[in-house]
């Protein structure tokens, strides 16, 4: 039998370390890490453009593994070739406070371009990777010389490409011509129910080709070579994405697992692992063991790193002695600094003026695209509605890479996790909007977007009843208390134009978290003051002339003016008022104690919340002795003054409120939770 070289131990070795660190856990997925260890070896020593001695590198290619339950993939090349994680680290693998969580986790763990885990999110994310670098490459490079040049290489599984969003991505990518975007799916034909045509049985080669991908196929995942040329054919064509179907057999070489779903999600059992290596050639009685010459021969990618960068520093720096102006530009987005300055730009509204937040927001955004480049969004095919187009903007297409307005088309899923990829491929501050309802599309891009602490903001527009006859179909009811109960995510919701600016602001410097701006359909009148309390959540708008207030009325949104308007009949029958607007219950649960009281004052018992939506959450802010005004139920078709009023958002009822939990201070004592 012909020695194995160096390249092939490296191989098994791999292998053997997914085998083990699972066995160890007793918990995880062998099967893809097994299969997969040739394709892995392959990117990471001769394909991939990386410095594993600077995993920030700014010139680097991108490796995302949506197919992120084969964790040890990756983990174990993040080992192999010297990015820090160490053989304990493998070790640790799923154990608490460890660097190898069972899914790779961005900011966790050293190399880990996204966190990925549920399927199709890395897909997703990788393709906003790849229109973030397209664009910027375009915006400080319009010469086009190469110097912005990164591929994004994705691994994904049949899973990835079940999940109705790789569907909604690919469709995406193909019609923008990422021709720096390259997948490579594991065609292994094995799920956790076992063989995937119980499932999945389309032609996805044809699939891709439709979308406007080029494909090829390697039918084995042990030919090096053809992988290789594979990669290296698909890193080459610039003008489409590119799809590689690689022929696998999950758990190889397992003699009695390889090809079944018990390799797929669960430990192959001590003597599997044994007879495994009896077969790779390894020593059946050793756990862990990297051989020196193997772990010397894969830490080459080091010096291979060192001097891509080098050569990429060299054509940087010619470019930015060419182009200072840019450069200095780039480096001050990249740091994720704003301009000195740039919130003179913001704009500002008449008192007592009337206009939708939506159209505020509008507004905003244009007002201060000129000097914050890097804002970058658009919406899913409601633009009009939206109000998020950068006016005399070109657009971002596969001609116009340099253009600022997206197009998402009806895609809120894909709008969301893209807008992930974008915010970590870096140079954006992306922003897409939709209606509020349709955030249900997007959830689970905005939870991983909160768990990564991206600045990415959503626009969500037409965020209640207000939105009037479309219907219940269309109206959000529970959406603000679900996605509040996010933790990570900052829901916004401004009372007027002047809040919104405020706002806008506040989320636009934050820039370590998502923020989720909730707008009006309906025209608001703008209120008296400069609303600058707004970026600490919660701040007083209205208060008695002469008496301290008996009374606190809270609202968000379009219904601080229903708790103005209620202000005046309390105050009118002998009752001091005060009205707060608390447009983001986050930012307000983030001040400190002496904040908090001064804007709510415990002594205060009696107190009101209205907002047109569910009332859950609003009890920790009113108290034992308050009252949440909300709708509990969905809504229906009608104009939205007749909305309001069928459902009791009115001032006549906040005003009863008020009555009503003055009324049991008899018997009710404490101050309310939250304070």
């Amino acid at each position: 039998m012909k020695a194995k070289d160096v390249d092939e131990r490296a191989v098994d070795v791999a292998r053997a370390l997914a085998m083990d660190a699972v066995q160890k856990a007793n918990s995880g997925h062998p099967g893809t890490p097994m299969a997969l260890a040739p394709l892995a070896h392959t990117l990471f020593q001769e394909v991939l453009r990386h410095d594993p001695t600077d995993p920030h590198w700014a010139g680097r290619d991108r490796f995302v593994l949506s197919a992120g339950h084969a964790s040890l993939l990756l983990y174990a090349q993040l080992f192999l070739t010297g990015y820090g994680l160490s053989l304990d680290d493998i070790k640790a693998f799923r154990q608490w406070g460890s660097r190898t969580p069972g899914h790779p986790e961005h900011g966790h763990t050293v190399g880990v371009e996204t966190t990925t885990g549920p399927l199709g999110q890395g897909f997703a994310n990788a393709v906003g990777m790849a229109m973030a670098l397209r664009h910027t490459a375009a915006a400080w490079d319009p010469e086009g010389t190469g110097v912005f040049d990164p591929t994004v290489y994705v691994v994904c599984s049949d899973g990835d490409l079940e999940e109705g969003l790789s569907a909604e991505a690919a469709s995406l990518a193909g019609h923008l011509g990422l021709g720096n975007l390259v997948f490579v799916w594991d065609d292994n034909h094995i799920s956790i129910e076992g063989d995937t045509a119980v499932a999945f049985t389309e032609d996805v080669e044809a699939r891709f080709r439709a979308y406007g991908f080029g494909t090829q196929r390697v039918d084995d995942a042990e030919d090096r070579t053809a992988i290789r040329t594979a990669l290296e054919n698909a890193r080459d064509e610039r003008d489409r994405p590119s799809f590689i179907a690689l022929r696998s057999h999950i758990g190889y070489p397992a003699p009695h697992k390889t090809d079944t779903g018990a390799a797929h999600g669960s430990p192959l059992g001590e003597e599997e692992v044994r007879l495994t290596k009896e077969i790779l050639g390894l020593d059946p009685d050793r756990t862990f063991d990297v051989p020196e010459d193997v772990l010397a021969h894969t830490r080459k990618a080091v010096e291979r790193g060192k001097a891509l960068h080098a050569e990429w520093d060299a054509r940087y720096e010619a470019w930015a002695a060419a182009h200072p102006d840019r450069a200095a530009e780039r480096e001050r987005v990249l740091a994720g600094r704003l301009p000195d300055g740039w919130a003179a730009k913001l704009p500002t509204f008449e008192e007592g003026s009337a206009l939708a937040t939506r159209e505020a927001s509008g507004q905003v955004i244009n007002a201060i695209a000129d000097v914050l480049p890097e804002l970058w969004g658009g919406s899913a095919d409601l633009a009009g509605s939206n109000n998020t187009t950068i006016e005399g903007a070109e657009s971002f297409l596969a001609g116009s890479p340099q253009g600022r307005v997206l197009h998402w088309g009806i895609r809120e899923h894909a709008m969301g996790s893209t807008m992930n990829g974008m915010a970590l491929a870096g140079g954006v501050r992306p922003f897409g909007g939709t209606f509020l309802v349709f955030s249900d599309y997007m959830r689970p891009a905005v939870r991983l977007a909160a768990l990564m602490g991206l600045p990415v903001t959503y626009v969500w527009t037409h965020d209640s009843i207000g939105l009037g006859e479309d219907g219940p179909t269309h109206q959000p009811i529970e959406h603000l208390a679900a996605l509040r109960a996010m933790p990570g995510l900052d829901m916004v919701r401004p009372a007027d134009a002047t809040e919104t600016a405020v706002c806008w602001r506040t989320i636009l410097e934050h820039g370590d978290r998502p923020a989720g701006l909730a707008l009006t359909r309906q025209k608001v009148p703008t209120m008296p003051g400069d609303a600058a309390g707004a970026a600490r959540g919660a701040y007083v708008v209205a208060d008695p002339e002469h008496d301290a207030p008996e009374v606190i009325l809270i609202g968000t949104g379009s219904e601080v003016q229903v708790a103005l308007e209620a202000r005046e009949r309390l105050e009118a029958a002998g009752v001091p008022t005060r009205v707060v607007s608390m447009p983001c219950v986050e930012w307000f649960a983030a001040q400190d104690q002496a904040y908090r009281d001064s804007v709510l004052l415990p002594e205060v018992k009696a107190r009101v919340s209205v907002e047109a939506a569910a009332t859950l959450g609003w009890e920790r802010w009113v108290g034992e002795a308050g009252e949440a005004l909300g709708l509990d139920h969905f809504g229906a078709s009608a104009p939205y003054q007749v909305l309001y009023e069928q459902f009791g958002i009115t001032p006549e009822r906040v005003a009863a409120a008020a009555q009503r939990s003055l009324s049991t201070l008899g018997t009710t004592r404490g101050a309310p939770t939250g304070n």
